[in-house]
């Protein structure tokens, strides 16, 4: 067992006062009449729940040439020290709060600024594309790191389904809202539907990945089921979890942690080991596993594929 001593406690690691506040709320959420549904694209019912999906795995699945050379986390640590606000605050609260999170049946729409608007189910998305394992490092604005091996494929292959105008500058992600089985959206911590965005080049890059599982499996509740983004140069709060909205869009969309605290939390949240988060450093990181912090790479590790999307951007004034 991992044991931190106090000084190996970053700033970052501490519960923010006003997370703290709420987080006696999240005990309330179930007793939450009614269910808040985003966009009509998640559908409830259906006699399948979590368990029918834990630990299934994916067929198919071929080695790509996305990866890092550096230590695996092991499956233990990655669905079990999770940010996953639906599910409450600390770190462990996801693994235990989303055992019964319902993800069949589920589909996800794909609306705006696109000539072939669609909603497309779950299953019909895990055949959209070859499925491909990708070991990416995964950065977190707390200051930690893991190294995952996600499944998935490009997002660019949902742009060639739906075909983006050119009026589509930007895509939004949208998360479902649903507080009965989230009891962590009964919380006033952010503005719930949880979204997020990308300019359109970023989700169009190869790294950017349509995420389905992990670990050979599909993705356990906590980390994202039943589909998510991974955008591996960003922190990791760019990567939005539980999709049901996908939406093409001609000017920049909010997003949840901008919208909370612009001051912390950029649109563009590239990693930037030059620029701080207010309240700690990101000039190093703690990898998960791991006691000795580490020095933090540009993007991530990743400025040989990505630098070129901000050529001749202020990257402190565009954080």
């Amino acid at each position: 067992m991992l044991l931190k001593q106090p000084e190996d406690l970053p700033g970052s690691e501490i519960t923010p006062k006003e997370v703290f506040m709420n987080r006696r709320r999240f005990l309330i959420g179930s007793g939450v009449a009614g269910v808040s549904i985003a966009a009509g694209a998640y559908l409830i019912g259906g006699d399948r729940d979590s368990a029918a999906e834990a630990g299934k795995k994916l067929e198919g699945v071929r080695k790509s040439a996305y990866l890092v050379d550096d230590k695996q986390n092991t499956y233990k640590e990655a669905t079990t020290y999770n940010n996953f606000y639906e599910f409450g605050t600390g770190k462990d609260e996801p693994a235990d709060n989303a055992k019964h999170f319902r993800t069949r049946p589920w589909s996800v729409r794909i609306e705006g600024e696109v000539a072939k608007p669609r909603e497309i189910d779950i299953e019909a998305l895990l055949k959209l594309a070859p499925l491909e394992e990708r070991v990416y490092r995964f950065r977190c604005v707390e200051a930690w790191s893991m190294v995952v091996p996600w499944i998935g494929y490009s997002f660019n292959e949902i742009c060639k389904l739906v075909q983006p105008t050119a009026k589509a500058k930007f895509v939004q992600f949208v998360t479902l809202k649903d507080e009965k089985q989230m009891p962590g959206q009964s919380s006033e911590v952010l503005d719930w539907p949880y979204v997020e965005g990308l300019r359109i080049d970023e989700a169009m890059h190869p790294l950017t990945l349509l995420c389905l599982g992990m670990y050979g499996e599909v993705l356990p509740n906590q980390n994202g089921a039943p589909v998510r983004i991974i955008v591996p140069w960003k922190y990791g709060f760019k990567s939005a979890k539980s999709l049901v909205t996908i939406r093409f869009t001609d000017s920049q969309p909010p997003t949840s942690w901008n919208k909370s605290n612009p001051s912390e939390y950029g649109f563009y949240s590239n990693v930037n080991p030059e620029v701080d988060h207010p309240r700690w450093t990101q000039a190093s990181e703690r990898r998960i596993g791991e006691f000795r912090r580490r020095r933090t790479l540009p993007f991530n590790g990743y400025a040989d594929q990505v630098a070129k999307l901000y050529a001749g951007m202020d990257l402190h004034k565009f954080f």
